[in-house]
């Protein structure tokens, strides 16, 4: 139940062991379904959080 997670750019929901990638922002882990998300993620995070 707890290793859901939601992409904060796409908002597609993933596991959290099934990530392609993470992210961590002011202390907080963030969890990607693909590189792309994270790359976006990266340039700005104030905007998907």
């Amino acid at each position: 139940m707890f290793d859901k997670t939601k992409d904060p750019v796409c908002k597609k929901k993933i596991r959290k062991k099934e990530a392609v990638a993470t992210s961590e922002y002011e202390g907080k882990l963030y969890y990607f379904c693909s590189q792309k998300c994270k790359e976006e993620f990266d340039k700005d995070p104030e905007k998907y959080i």
